[in-house]
Order: structure tokens, then sequence, then C-alpha cells
């Protein structure tokens, strides 16, 4: 096994750290980027990088650049850093679609931009986490559906662009199991859901050399699963 060098966005998230935990448990080495403060001690050896608008261009190259001299070289980037909110179009709030499209397509363009200029490794590969949703949403998805559709779209351009030098796939989950969506879904039985340590495995996939001739790939993960 080759180890890589992985840097993931949104990694104080739960998926986020779901998606770490994989990587580490295969022997990669991981530096996390979240808008969250870094952490005062450093945990399970990864390289953290916190307090980083995503949003804002300069500081995604910032960032890119630290966690790879952090972590000696970058072979794999995962975008993980996003948001949801649930509005209908008639009552919502028109700024929810800039907030949803600034969180969720904007922080992936910018880390997307920061890993081809400042090098990720030939050879590597972007994982990209989108939505089922942006394949077909429903009532009170617009805004959400339309920023993941947004990061499918770049996935598939820049699958194109890149191609022969990075591969460039996307996941698309369906509702994970997490303890938000519990909380906001009291009434539905998790187990109709997909786990995070499923869709991150399915990540680990994606990144290894084992889908080295898949590209620009939209891969549904929704089966529920019970792990």
């Amino acid at each position: 096994m080759t180890r890589q060098k992985v840097i993931i966005t949104g990694g104080a998230g739960v998926l986020g750290a779901a998606v770490a935990r994989a990587f580490l448990a295969a022997g990669h080495t991981v530096a996390i980027v979240d808008h969250a403060p870094t952490p005062a001690t450093a945990t399970g050896g990864m390289v953290h990088i916190g307090g980083v608008d995503l949003t804002d261009a300069a500081q995604a190259q910032a960032a890119f650049t630290q966690a790879k001299a952090g972590l000696g070289g970058a072979d794999v980037l995962v975008n993980v850093a996003g948001g949801f909110r649930w509005q209908t179009v008639a009552e919502g709030d028109p700024a929810t679609w800039d907030k949803l499209f600034a969180i969720n397509a904007r922080t992936c363009l910018n880390m997307c931009r920061a890993a081809i200029t400042g090098g990720l490794a030939d050879g590597g590969a972007i994982v990209n986490v989108g939505a089922a949703a942006a394949e077909k949403a429903g009532a009170g998805m617009g805004a959400y559906a339309a920023s993941k559709a947004a990061v499918a779209r770049l996935t598939e351009s820049l699958a194109a662009e890149l191609a022969g030098r990075i591969r460039v796939n996307a996941v698309l989950p369906l509702v994970m199991d997490t303890p938000q969506n519990r909380a906001d879904m009291p009434d539905v039985d998790p187990k109709t859901w997909t786990a995070t340590a499923a869709v991150a495995d399915a990540i680990v996939f994606l990144a290894g050399r084992a889908a080295r001739a898949i590209n620009g790939a939209l891969v549904p993960v929704t089966a529920p699963t019970a792990d």
C-alpha cells in the first residue's frame, strides 16, 4: 500500500472526522482544515489547521500550503466542508441561496484551485462531497440541491480538465446518520440512513489506487447501513 498524504476540509465535522479516521485506519497521513478553531492539543497524529474561511480564496490557498508543508506533500484533497438549510422558495430567505452556494460550492472551488496551483501531486486525487438531492430535489431543498449540483458540475468539468494528471470524483450521499439529523428528524428510523463511516469508506476507495481508472464519477452512497 502506498501511504497517501491527505488534506480534508471540514475535518472537525461529523462526516469530516469519519473520513479522517478512515484514512488514518488505512495507514495514511492526514491534515484537516476547518472553520472551527485549531484544538489546543493535536489529536490522532493529524495536522490541524483551524479558523479558516474557505469561502475566501486567499485563505484557502494559505491553508492548503500550510497543510501540505505539515504533511510533507499532498496526494489527496477531500472537500467535505459545507452546510445545509431547509426552506421553501415562497417562505424562505433569498440570502440562504447565497450562503449555501458560498459554503458548499465556493469552498469546494477555492480548495480545488488551491490544490491545482499549490502542487497536489501528479497521480493524486480530489474527492468532493456532493449530494443525492442534487440529482432530484424535494420540497424545501432548492437552495441546497442547487449548490450541490454546482459541486457535481465542477467535479465533472475538473475531471476533464485534469485528465491524466489528477483524478476528480464525488460521492453523493442521501441522508446520513448524524446526531443533528437524529435531533431534526426524531420520528424517522435512523436504520434507513447511511452511516458516515460508509460514506468515508467510499471516499477512501475513490482516493486510492483501486479506483485509478475512475475519473469524473458521481457515486451515489445511499444504501442504509447499520455501522
